[in-house]
């Protein structure tokens, strides 16, 4: 795999928020290379099983993760190292340049059955900036994701299919928690990449993202 090939770009998709941020859905990005994609994903990131601490008692995330950036990202008692971007992230974050430019961060998270999930958060931390942008790169099984209005409760309901971006920017961090419930139905596994671009190259706590 060399360059990768995405969706022309002739002019942004709706906001998909009524209010309070800004969150652009670009389903066919990765079209021609989403399958191979998703296998160099699978077997080329160092996936691992983190156990977060809730109550004092380390728990199991309900996931595989894997953190590649230039500094520590830490949360709820999980630690994940400076690691630099392996070829295949820096050749995702190439690709979405065009609408998340300047991404030196990456989360991976690896969904393996519907039983897979992450609950309500923001990707608020100060690693990040007050106004945030998050890129969410989707592989494999498509899986719900949901936004929830801090104070009016609304709620959005987006399906993050194979070779989708999810751009949410502006002040999204700041008023909407979003999530990936888990989900009875038979699904396949979803790998999912949320970049992320430094505000300062220092050390910062933090919560998962989906």
């Amino acid at each position: 795999m060399t360059g990768l090939h995405h969706a022309p770009l002739h002019h942004a998709p709706a906001n998909l928020l009524p209010f309070d941020g800004d969150v652009r859905y670009y389903p066919d990005w990765f079209a021609e290379d989403a399958d191979e994609l998703f296998e160099a994903l699978v077997d080329g990131l160092m996936w691992a099983q983190a156990h977060a601490r809730f109550f004092g008692k380390p728990v199991p995330l309900p996931r595989l993760t894997a953190w590649y950036g230039p500094v520590e990202y830490r949360y709820s008692g999980v630690r994940h190292p400076a690691r630099p971007f392996v070829p295949v992230l820096s050749r995702i974050a190439a690709a979405i340049e065009p609408i998340a430019p300047g991404m030196d961060c990456v989360l991976g998270n690896r969904y393996r059955t519907g039983a897979d999930s992450v609950g309500w958060h923001t990707d608020g931390e100060e690693l990040w900036g007050p106004r945030p942008t998050i890129a969410s790169v989707s592989f494999g099984a498509s899986r719900r994701f949901v936004l929830k209005h801090r104070s009016s409760k609304r709620i959005v309901d987006i399906e993050l299919s194979h070779g989708s971006v999810l751009v949410l920017s502006g002040t999204t961090q700041s008023h909407w928690l979003h999530a990936l419930p888990r989900t009875a139905k038979p699904v396949g596994e979803r790998v999912n990449l949320t970049y992320r671009r430094l505000a300062s190259a220092t050390e910062g706590t933090g919560r998962s993202c989906p």
